[in-house]
């Protein structure tokens, strides 16, 4: 659009900020790229314009003219922006295409690439168009048929299906996740298993919305998708905060909680969109193995054992590349945990936190005598039985009707109470005495009132008790809250409970977990 570049506050304290790298891969690059500004009191990075000489594309079909639709491919990502952009700073445009048809005889609404943009089209045989790196064509992957379900294999029961298994446990109800390349594509497949695609909108950062990411070389294209968008579309999503949890891989994780995918030693692999997605998530969950390098471990009987140990230490003092900042997340209050097959860590204030063990697993053999470091142990716990078996988890049933025992829980670090209604329909007098009592029940074990952070994402109060409802909220604050905080993310959410809460004169219900947390601590709540 003949901007002079795009400010952005994605990147700050990764190494693509000035302060680090700027994003340079050696010395051989001389001129700076990104720039660190200030405006309104906050830190941004101005990424500079970069003139598009040639854009090389692929479409299905083209007419005489060059007008190009997508009806073959998996995917449109960013086809008309590149193209524009090429033909606005001068380029050319190159598109390649499965076969030419008669002038005027695509449908316009099918049209992704207009002719007017196009330079050249060049022709190519099938052998050399294939849909994806791993497949020539599958009707699938365009979108105009839906897989049935009978079509689609379970995982093997490996290190790759516990950690996909455990992340899945952190599946966001009603919410929409964004799933990476490597460890947390299982994610899809483990949902798809216990039955959960119809409770989440999964994502991949190509465009596609809903439905079945697919994995390996595959990854990038979806199954049975809700909608097909652009790229852009897409970041613009991620970079204003849309996701509720996002699931990436981990090469390296850090003391602190940095993680690194990008580099290691001579070798690049880049940060793709990784940045973007991981800072920017209400909740990240980082996904590798522990080692790597020859790593082998059996699971049999419900348990875990190594094997053979990696060669490659991941879990270092400090990672070789800023991919992700640990510190900025801890600074930000953004939740992480770290997923492996055989331990889960936590981002605290101090850095990372071991909080949970495989069974079979040894912490101080198979864990600790790896770091090289000490890290907060307090309060380790088992990791659910349920990963390390053959069998379903039941996980739709687990994560659509939670226990009030897991919903309602008290945080003794942070001397908080967190009451988790999301999701949940409250409908009878039956569910609100439940609810009160497993509140009280917490309270009488503490010494006096207790701040409280309720999640109201996605309740359901029916209509009938709204008014027994509020009592009941009336009943809390005076007896057990010393002061509480409500979030939602969505505003109709936070409009709907606001109301509920106070007859239509509205109480203040946050946007998310954090906003909650700060207002709390400032006593604005």
């Amino acid at each position: 659009a003949g901007k002079p570049g795009t400010l952005s506050h994605v990147g700050l304290e990764t190494y693509v900020d000035p302060r680090q790298r700027g994003g340079r891969v050696n010395d051989a690059t001389t001129e700076p790229l990104v720039e660190l500004v200030e405006r309104d009191g906050r830190e941004w990075l101005f990424y500079k314009r970069v003139p598009i000489d040639v854009a090389l594309l692929r479409g299905s079909t083209a007419d005489e003219r060059g007008n190009v639709t997508f009806e073959r491919e998996a995917l449109v990502i960013d086809a008309l922006a590149q193209a524009t952009a090429a033909r606005n700073c001068g380029g050319i445009v190159l598109v390649q295409v499965e076969q030419i048809v008669a002038a005027g005889s695509l449908p316009a609404r099918e049209v992704i690439l207009p002719g007017a943009l196009v330079d050249a089209v060049i022709v190519a045989p099938p052998e050399l168009h294939p849909q994806t790196y791993a497949t020539d064509y599958s009707r699938y992957f365009t979108h105009r048929f839906r897989q049935p379900e009978t079509d689609a294999r379970r995982m093997p029961l490996d290190a790759r299906k516990v950690i996909a298994r455990r992340i899945a446990w952190e599946l966001p109800i009603g919410g929409i996740v964004n799933l990476g390349i490597g460890m947390p594509e299982g994610v899809a497949s483990v949902a798809r298993e216990e039955g959960l695609l119809r409770y989440v909108t999964l994502t991949a950062e190509p465009g596609v919305v809903g439905g079945e990411p697919a994995s390996g070389l595959d990854f990038g294209a979806a199954t049975n998708v809700d909608a097909l968008i652009t790229q852009g579309q897409q970041f613009d999503l991620y970079d204003g905060g849309g996701l509720d949890l996002a699931s990436l891989g981990m090469a390296q994780l850090g003391r602190a909680g940095d993680v690194n995918v990008s580099r290691f030693g001579p070798k690049l692999a880049g940060c793709g969109g990784f940045i973007n997605i991981s800072q920017n998530a209400r909740r990240v969950v980082f996904a590798g193995t522990f080692t790597a390098g020859g790593l082998d471990v059996l699971i049999e009987d419900g348990e875990m054992r190594i094997r053979r140990e990696g060669r490659v230490r991941k879990v270092l003092d400090e990672v070789e590349e800023i991919t992700f900042s640990g510190r900025r997340a801890a600074r930000t209050g953004q939740p992480v945990l770290y997923v492996t097959e055989r331990c889960v860590f936590r981002l605290g204030d101090g850095g990372i936190e071991l909080i949970e063990i495989a069974p079979g697993i040894d912490p101080r053999r198979d864990v600790l005598d790896h770091l090289g470091f000490d890290v907060a142990t307090d309060g380790i716990v088992p990791m659910r039985a349920e990963l390390f078996s053959p069998e379903l988890m039941s996980l739709a049933d687990a994560l659509t009707h939670r226990a009030l025992e897991d919903r309602i829980v008290h945080d003794a670090a942070r001397e908080l109470l967190f009451v988790d209604l999301s999701a949940m329909r409250i409908a009878t007098a039956a569910d609100l005495d439940a609810i009160e009592a497993r509140v009280r029940e917490l309270a009488a074990t503490l010494d006096g009132p207790v701040d409280a952070v309720v999640n109201y994402e996605h309740a359901n109060i029916v209509d009938t008790i709204e008014a027994d409802y509020r009592a009941m909220v009336d009943r809390l604050e005076r007896d057990v809250y010393a002061r509480v905080s409500r979030y939602a993310t969505g505003a109709f959410d936070r409009r709907r409970i606001g109301s509920t809460l106070a007859g239509g004169d509205g109480r203040a219900v946050r946007r998310n977990r954090q906003e909650a947390i700060e207002a709390l601590r400032a006593g604005r709540d």
